[in-house]
């Protein structure tokens, strides 16, 4: 039914070939190749950025996006600076996820932290919790108060990037 697993020996002998095909964008009308988490840790997928997620922060996406968008591709010094004179209330969220980011990328895989760069950063949308508040002839109208997912991905410049 599913593809077939492949030994540690195949793994590492198809290394290239499989780390191509895993990185690849697919036509939408094709479905795009995957490998099981023990099979990209095998070929060491993912080992060259650092990851924080926020789930369920208590601030709109749309005004997080804001933010996000000012930082994007920015080496993570320059990043800090933007994040940290930036007068919205996302703000400080993001400064501890680009903070988690680089102690991730640094102490899980050894990244030099002088080259390090926001790769991705993007918000995705929560759940909404929705409050009734009180108004005339005892009724109730409803507040959405949105919540949003955020993610941070800094990784190392190398060499051709610069």
């Amino acid at each position: 039914m599913g593809r077939k697993k492949f030994t540690e020996e195949e793994l590492l002998a198809k290394r290239d070939e499989l780390i191509e095909m895993y990185s690849t964008q697919t036509p939408k009308s094709r479905k795009p190749f995957v490998l099981t988490k023990r099979e990209r840790k095998l070929l060491g997928i993912g080992r060259d950025q650092g990851k924080a997620t926020l789930r369920f922060a208590g601030v709109a996406p749309r005004k997080v996006k804001i933010v996000l968008d000012l930082i994007k591709g920015k080496p993570i010094d320059e990043a800090y600076a933007i994040v940290r004179y930036t007068p919205k209330a996302a703000s400080e969220i993001i400064y501890k996820l680009l903070r988690s980011a680089e102690a991730n990328a640094v102490n899980n895989f050894g990244l030099n932290p002088d080259k390090l760069y926001v790769a991705e950063a993007f918000a995705n949308s929560g759940s909404i919790l929705k409050r009734m508040q009180p108004v005339s002839r005892g009724r109730g109208n409803r507040i959405n108060k949105r919540t949003s997912h955020i993610t941070v991905v800094v990784k190392e410049k190398s060499e051709e990037e610069a």
